[in-house]
């Protein structure tokens, strides 16, 4: 019910909260004062990088929220990042970065999906960590990912997993016992590898082009590059309602165009390359044939037309009055103070044109992140009202600078070959599975190997233990051996990627109640968290009990065995195996027998009780189903390559002829 009553937040997009750590007797003015000076602070401090950033959607914002329904007063806000997942995650960068620059300030993050930084490091996590235990427990503090514990037998810190606390309660867990809410180093090197690449990533995810696109287009760009976002989504979303005013473009005719530098993301670009458009007849554009060298650019100017002209006839013309300058905003004086502290502006010349440049850029943000959103512009009157006060273009001027164009951005990272892929998945998923698969079963491999004769070397023998038959068969030996609950079933574990550690008082109460002397059921987590009340109860007839009832049930296990058998008898299931033959010498004087054959005898059979039926080669009828099931899956995924792949094991492709 608790679940039901937590608040839905919107697909594709994440939602931050900054707190206040240290405990205080404050008065909610004085903390309103405190966050709302933080936040020109931090705004201020990473101007520099989110000037640059071109977000999918939505920018990052900050602004207070009061306290209500318990949760204590903070700064946060919300971001719709739709297809580019990477905005999500250079929030997070941004918000580890806060933490560590603010240390009176710890974060919270969350998605639809709920707490998604445990999904990053999921394969580390403590088994009472779910979905359904993680609410109020994942922190961000001074730049490292705090998890709230659960008691344990070593110390009493923290929650029981049936317990959710309040945010104020995991604030002040976190302010007194930072040390035992740290995640374990393995968790916070998953969300290293995840974050690995910032801030140089911002640059590395852009992509520049050129396009030809009318004129007034390259100067809304040239003032505000992040318009491209709301204007490529305008046409990657477009319905025939838009179409219809892009019959006759009235705001930015096709005639004026010319050929300009383009900056997108990665994501922008690729919405807008692999879409398929023909333009109106009647909307004056058109394409030189697609062997012309300049075709590329050509369709995605049109393409970037059609947006922006979308943009613009969704809104109405602005007013006619101009807007209140920047400067008049009172919050504007001690942001301009801000950054010049936190060096935004290298040392420029007061009055310089570089000066200038930055000067406007920080305006541009100032009202984006900054100032009161009451009175937001759509991005339509926006581009208008930038159209209305830019100084006119000299069309003239524009088509002689395009001989100085910079060289465009190479888009060869669009087409990802079969390796490519490969080497990416291997990345997110195969280092993990190799140390803990192949390096637990390497042993017996090399130990098959030398009884079966094989003379190889030992670099031969290390690129194919990954997919030898063997280490196949071992390792569905290895997790059929593995503990398992009705949550799933563990990988097998592997001595060289944990050490290895026995508490004896949790063996005994775990061997008492797997032998039946106690009522409860042994669970996965019996083997690392104990009740120590259980230990206390002895009873004196208690061996005597356990070997009864495990005769029982070893009596009980061999007749339904039998039961089976007689049934499997009468069926032909049989066939489907492959047998041991003992007798190869003499297999032609043994062919008559039904075993030999790979049959089961026939009904008229049956009574012979005393013949020997020779064993299955379990092995082998194991290794020969997992690799017609792969030959099925045809190259794609199934279960026989997941389970293959959880354990650590990649076969070659299939390189038999069809």
């Amino acid at each position: 019910m608790e679940a039901l009553q937590r608040r839905v937040i919107q697909e594709d997009m994440v939602q931050y909260k900054l707190f206040l750590i240290q405990p205080g007797n404050t008065s909610s003015q004085q903390t309103e004062e405190r966050l709302t000076h933080l936040v020109e602070e931090i705004l201020a401090k990473f101007a520099p990088l989110l000037i640059q950033y071109i977000w999918q959607h939505q920018p990052f914002n900050l602004k207070y929220h009061p306290e209500k329904a318990g949760v204590p007063a903070h700064i946060g806000g919300s971001t719709q990042f739709g297809d580019n997942v990477e905005d999500e995650w250079f929030i997070v960068y941004l918000l580890q970065q806060i933490t560590e620059a603010f240390p009176e300030l710890t974060a919270r993050v969350e998605d639809n999906d709920g707490e998604f930084l445990l999904i990053e490091a999921a394969d580390y996590l403590p088994k009472w960590l779910n979905p359904d235990t993680s609410e109020n427990r994942v922190f961000l503090y001074r730049g490292e990912l705090h998890i709230l514990p659960c008691p344990s037998k070593s110390t009493s810190v923290g929650f029981s997993k049936d317990v959710v606390p309040s945010v104020a309660q995991a604030l002040e867990l976190l302010y007194t016992h930072p040390e035992l809410c740290r995640a374990s180093p393995k968790i916070c090197s998953a969300l290293k590898n995840r974050l690995e690449g910032y801030p140089g990533k911002i640059k590395s995810g852009l992509h520049s082009a050129h396009c030809f696109i009318p004129a007034g287009i390259a100067t809304v760009l040239a003032q505000r590059p992040d318009l491209i976002a709301p204007a490529v989504s305008a046409f990657y979303l477009r319905d025939p309602v838009d179409l219809q005013a892009c019959r006759t473009f009235k705001t930015f005719p096709p005639d004026t165009r010319v050929l300009t530098l383009v900056t997108f993301t990665r994501c922008l670009y690729a919405q807008l390359q692999q879409q398929q458009f023909t333009p109106d007849r009647r909307s004056g554009f058109t394409l030189p044939p697609c062997s012309h060298p300049e075709y590329k650019a050509h369709e995605l100017g049109m393409k970037l037309a059609h947006g922006f002209e979308i943009l613009c006839s969704r809104c109405r013309l602005p007013s006619s009055e101009p807007n209140a300058p920047v400067s008049c905003n009172p919050q504007w004086k001690g942001f301009m103070e801000s950054l010049k502290r936190n060096g935004y502006f290298r040392g420029e010349l007061e009055g310089s044109a570089r000066c200038r440049e930055l000067i406007r850029t920080a305006e541009n943000f100032f009202k984006q992140s900054v100032a009161s959103k009451s009175s937001a512009l759509s991005p339509g009157e926006e581009i208008l009202q930038l159209l209305r006060i830019c100084e006119p273009f000299s069309l003239e001027e524009m088509k002689k600078n395009e001989s100085q164009l910079p060289q465009e951005d190479s888009d060869s990272w669009l087409d990802i070959t079969a390796q490519d892929l490969e080497r990416l998945l291997q990345e997110r998923s195969g280092d993990r599975a190799d140390v803990g698969g192949q390096n637990s079963s390497s042993t017996e491999q090399k130990q098959h190997a030398e009884e079966r004769g094989k003379e190889t070397e030992d670099s031969t023998e290390e690129e194919e233990a990954g997919y030898s038959l063997v280490a196949i068969s071992q390792g569905m030996k290895n997790f059929l051996k593995a503990m398992s609950s009705h949550e799933g079933a563990e990988l097998p574990w592997s001595s060289t990627t944990q050490p290895f550690s026995i508490d004896p008082n949790s063996m005994a109460n775990a061997l008492d109640r797997l032998l039946g002397g106690k009522k409860e059921e042994l669970d996965s987590d019996d083997l690392d968290d104990s009740d120590e009340e259980e230990e206390e109860e002895r009873e004196d007839g208690f061996c005597g009990q356990a070997e009864m009832k495990e005769t029982e049930t070893l009596d009980s296990l061999k007749r339904y065995m039998d039961q089976m058998d007689e049934e499997l008898m009468k069926t032909n299931v049989g066939q489907s195996f492959k047998q041991t033959n003992y007798n190869k010498a003499g297999s032609s004087s043994s062919s008559s027998h039904p075993s030999a054959r790979g049959r089961l005898p026939r009904e008229e059979e049956l009574e012979e009780n005393e013949e020997e039926i020779q064993p299955l080669d379990v092995d082998v009828n194991l290794v020969t189903n997992l690799l017609e099931s792969l030959s099925c899956q045809a190259g794609l995924a199934g279960p026989a390559s997941n389970l293959l792949q959880s354990l650590g094991i990649h076969l070659p492709p299939n390189s038999d002829s069809a």
